[in-house]
């Protein structure tokens, strides 16, 4: 089963077990966040679409780290002496989804952690 999840304004297609990077949550390592903004829930027996999110449908996700991602340059530079070098790190939270409910009692758990969830 899979579903769509809006997170922080950002749409994502997420399974049980799927390791995706957010822009930054505030919460500590090992903690667990649930998303109730579900706009989807599809691969089971029936498409269900929300209007505008599925009632009763959670996903949940453990977070695995706070990163910021590698340094991007941007330049600027002007005819004569103007030269400008500036960089920047985007700040983002991993998460490990770990059960997608779709409000109907059909739940999906990720299997025991692997090591995918690696540091």
């Amino acid at each position: 089963m899979y579903s769509v999840v809006e997170i922080k304004g950002h749409q994502y297609k997420l399974s049980a077990g799927d390791m995706i990077d957010v822009e930054k949550i505030d919460l500590e390592e090992g903690k667990t966040i649930t998303f109730d903004s579900v706009l989807l829930i599809g691969g089971g027996s029936k498409t269900i679409v929300g209007a505008p999110t599925v009632g009763g449908a959670k996903v949940t996700a453990t977070v695995v780290r706070q990163a910021r991602t590698r340094k991007i340059l941007v330049l600027k530079r002007k005819p004569g002496a103007y030269r400008r070098k500036n960089g920047h790190r985007q700040c983002y939270t991993a998460l490990f989804i770990t059960e997608i409910n779709d409000g109907q009692g059909g739940v999906t758990k990720a299997e025991a952690k692997k090591s995918a969830a690696k540091k």
